[in-house]
């Protein structure tokens, strides 16, 4: 079981009723446009059309899966003084002081672009429970980095 906020739940949601309802049938429509050609064993479209098939209907039962097992987490019953799902934390490197905001996810949320880091990252597992001012060492692939906790909120 994972938790996950309800933004994450419709936005994944929403990708498999695509998936079901738009890309399954364009690819079927391929495949028997494909197998009206003719000869299969050397037939490019129809081999290219069932790989494309065997990849939406293994992220189709992905995705089903994740949803299965989500749970979508009530932001009413979180904390909010301490670093946990959905917090969102100010930090500050204490190398180079150099200063970054994150929102903890969980990991079917994460997205580096905006600002979304999962919750089994490194960081953030360094900072869970966590208050603002307290410090945390991290071991990342560059070695270990200290940070500083500025802010959380939910």
């Amino acid at each position: 079981m994972e938790y996950m906020s309800q933004e994450g739940f419709d936005k994944i949601a929403s990708e498999l009723q695509h998936l079901e309802r738009v890309e399954l049938p364009k690819v079927r429509d391929a495949i028997s446009e494909a197998r009206d050609k003719g000869d299969l064993s050397e037939n490019f479209e129809y081999h290219a059309a069932k790989r494309e098939q065997g990849r939406v209907l293994g992220r189709i039962r992905f995705l089903q899966r994740v949803l299965e097992n989500a749970r979508v987490i009530d932001k009413a019953l979180l904390k909010s003084d301490c670093v946990g799902l959905l917090s969102e934390v100010e930090i500050t490197n204490l190398a180079n002081s150099h200063t970054m905001k994150y929102t903890i996810v969980s990991p079917h949320e994460a997205d580096m672009k905006t600002g979304k880091i999962s919750i089994k990252s490194p960081i953030a597992q360094a900072m869970l429970n966590k208050k603002a001012g307290e410090e945390v060492e991290v071991r990342v692939p560059a070695g270990m980095i200290r940070l500083r906790i500025e802010s959380v909120k939910l």
